[in-house]
């Protein structure tokens, strides 16, 4: 098994070379990692088509949300529909340990607004650290098109945030594919998208986007921030 402590990229170099798509890497994963890999996902679009592909390949994978508390009711309604297709997946809504009240009462209302860093950092990457620490890989959404910063994620990357293998099937997919795959497959997806927000986090800190040429221009808009800090070494 490949793990981040024995990491050498020479042992995958004959299954890249052979040009797998996203099933194929899907596959491979589920192979290699068993029961040791868990798919953190956000039920934006890339999500939804993610776990389409991953219910194809192992119909009991465990899928966690990083349920901070502050998510568009419309993105709550749709895991619900996604838990009533695809019943035999283990979806699980992953809570800080941290309450919003408590998080208000030690930083002030709308920590988010003056402080966005650190509420990602507490109710979103401190409960990922914790969902993977009983495995050995995780499975995220990534497009390279999504962003300058994504430009470079690989199939199978060495994960120096959480020392974890990463596994990314959609970087080649672009919007277009997403939203195709979609629609032809008549899957469940949060109508937010139809209304102007291709990428969609926390309701305070996700608005809707003028710029075709950049989807995740809503997020954290008018601030220098854009990754929430899952996949930042």
């Amino acid at each position: 098994m490949i793990t981040y402590e024995n990491w050498d990229k020479s042992k995958i170099s004959s299954f890249l070379n052979s040009k797998p798509d996203s099933l194929d890497v899907l596959k491979w994963a589920f192979q290699e990692y068993k029961d040791e890999i868990v798919y953190s996902c956000s039920f934006g679009a890339e999500g939804i088509v993610l776990i389409d592909l991953i219910y194809k390949v192992n119909k009991h994978a465990k899928i966690i949300f990083l349920d901070t508390g502050l998510h568009f009711p419309e993105t709550y309604e749709l895991i619900e529909k996604v838990k009533k297709r695809y019943p035999s997946l283990k979806i699980i809504l992953t809570k800080p340990k941290v309450s919003l009240e408590e998080q208000t009462k030690w930083y002030d209302e709308e920590l988010w607004s003056h402080n966005p860093n650190l509420c990602c950092h507490m109710r979103k990457v401190v409960p990922l650290k914790e969902a993977l620490m009983d495995v050995k890989a995780w499975i995220s959404g990534l497009r390279r098109d999504q962003s300058p910063t994504r430009k470079n994620t690989q199939y199978i990357n060495k994960d120096e945030k959480f020392r974890k293998i990463k596994i990314c099937p959609l970087i080649y997919w672009s919007w277009e594919d997403i939203m195709t795959y979609i629609n032809l497959n008549r899957l469940p997806y949060n109508p937010l998208h139809d209304n102007g927000y291709p990428s969609i986090g926390c309701a305070p800190c996700t608005h809707p986007v003028t710029d075709s040429m950049n989807l995740r221009a809503g997020r954290w808009a008018g601030n220098a921030k854009t990754e929430c800090g899952l996949h930042q070494g």
